[in-house]
């Protein structure tokens, strides 16, 4: 008789494991234990939210940030917060078995005193957009992730070819928001650029999303400028802006709300924003017969 088969479960049990338990450290750095697949999640980050329903778990959401508004399913959960400000009361009485939270989460330490079991993911390429769906796979117990990763590379591989030749190597200047913020070579928006043949003008150097002196544009002079459809009226009417080439022939990719939060999230849909980067350029450039 194989005695350790029969022991080693019961002692676990005693010591409070599970056979099945597992750990994994998060992007925070903690250690984070699972006895079984969460059932009751709360997410308090978009990309977070898109990627438990891109992996078929939407219906165990049952509370979101207020910024989580895809699939359109999500925006009849409870909303608790921001990522910045969340409801941490809110939170509580929602009773998940699971909090999904950035790295730097505020109030992370408090809920963790009040027994709530949080896990920090955040993506910053594609890459990790791609990671963060194996693991959340891993911690919902589905098989969906290489279907959602398949979907990503090769969405992403289409975005990349459908841009025209004559786009290629064009100077560009994204604004991620008013300030202005900027999405410099070393944000997940630059790396997005980058693989589309796009020279960004913000070096990586100034971090990943720094404020610039609107100065900065005037001299870099870009070719293209990449923002959202709130902010494309004040362009010109900063100071020099006016005389910006990229401005008077119009060539300005203007996104809407719906366009520019697959483009400023690092989740399943960022090769949707690729291709309405390409999109756009194939508009701006268009091919000669």
């Amino acid at each position: 008789m194989n005695w350790a088969r029969l022991l080693i479960p019961a002692v676990l049990s005693l010591a409070g494991i599970t056979a099945n338990a597992w750990e994994l450290r998060d992007d925070g750095g903690q250690t984070v234990r699972f006895d079984t697949a969460p059932q009751r999640i709360v997410s308090l980050l978009p990309s977070l939210t898109e990627t438990v329903c891109a992996l078929g778990q939407c219906a165990k959401l049952v509370g979101v940030d207020r910024y989580s508004n895809f699939p359109q399913s999500v925006r009849a959960l409870p909303q608790v917060g921001g990522g910045l400000d969340p409801q941490i009361e809110a939170i509580v009485a929602l009773k998940p078995d699971l909090v999904l939270v950035s790295h730097s989460a505020p109030g992370a330490q408090r809920m963790r005193g009040l027994g709530l079991k949080l896990l920090a993911l955040e993506p910053r390429n594609f890459a990790d957009a791609t990671r963060v769906v194996r693991v959340l796979a891993q911690v919902l117990a589905v098989d969906t992730a290489p279907a959602v990763v398949q979907v990503m590379e090769r969405d992403m591989r289409a975005a990349v070819q459908a841009v025209p030749a004559s786009a290629r190597g064009k100077s560009v200047y994204f604004e991620v928001n008013p300030g202005p913020y900027a999405a410099s070579e070393s944000s997940f928006i630059g790396e997005t650029l980058a693989q589309l043949g796009l020279k960004n003008i913000v070096p990586a150097g100034l971090g990943a999303f720094p404020k610039i002196n609107p100065e900065m544009v005037v001299r870099a002079q870009p070719d293209l400028i990449l923002v959202g459809d709130n902010e494309v009226d004040d362009l010109s009417k900063r100071p020099g802006w006016s005389s910006l080439a990229a401005i008077r022939a119009q060539r300005i990719c203007v996104f809407d709300k719906q366009d520019s939060d697959t483009l400023v999230r690092p989740g399943p849909r960022m090769a949707t924003g690729a291709m309405r980067v390409a999109q756009c350029l194939q508009r701006l450039y268009p091919a000669t017969p």
